[in-house]
């Protein structure tokens, strides 16, 4: 069993290093994560962990336009899309779904990276906020066993916002 130790990135795949060390800035408002013990890595709300280290969850804001997708079929179209993206690159295992926010429509991707030997399963949640692209990605070891995984999809696939 992989633990991912959030505190230093010796030792540690470098998308967890990526997920848990802050590639943009922070943004004034952080993930809310009502997982139990959870908690944010060195005060960075965008970025959280379980009480173990088994898996992260990292919220990023970017700069670039995505839009609010206002029914299942548009935001459909763009997971089959995403899909056809995402594995034509290094990634295996890409599986893309739409998913219900409260009237709006986010996309749910889930698939494995392999970095220096060790695999990992990724879900990201693909999100419009005021037009421009949010996404909410949990990490673990491919073959993490600890509960956290399950909570962190739980909480990607129903609750993220």
């Amino acid at each position: 069993m992989h633990k991912h130790r959030v505190g230093s990135c010796r030792g540690r795949a470098a998308l967890c290093c990526a997920l848990a060390g802050g590639l943009l800035a922070p943004a004034a408002q952080g993930l809310v994560v009502p997982l139990q013990g959870w908690t944010p890595v060195n005060g960075n709300a965008n970025v959280w962990t379980d009480p173990a280290g088994a898996c992260v969850l990292r919220e990023e804001r970017h700069g670039q336009a995505f839009p609010t997708f206002r029914t299942q079929d548009e935001a459909r179209r763009f997971a089959l899309r995403l899909q056809s993206s995402l594995a034509q690159s290094r990634l295996r295992e890409v599986v893309t779904q739409p998913v219900d926010r409260a009237g709006t429509w986010a996309v749910l991707a889930a698939y494995t990276h392999e970095d220096k030997g060790v695999a990992y399963r990724i879900s990201e949640l693909y999100l419009s906020d005021a037009g421009l692209l949010r996404t909410v990605t949990g990490s673990s070891a491919q073959h993490e066993a600890s509960a956290c995984v399950n909570e962190m999809r739980t909480f990607l696939r129903y609750q993220a916002k």
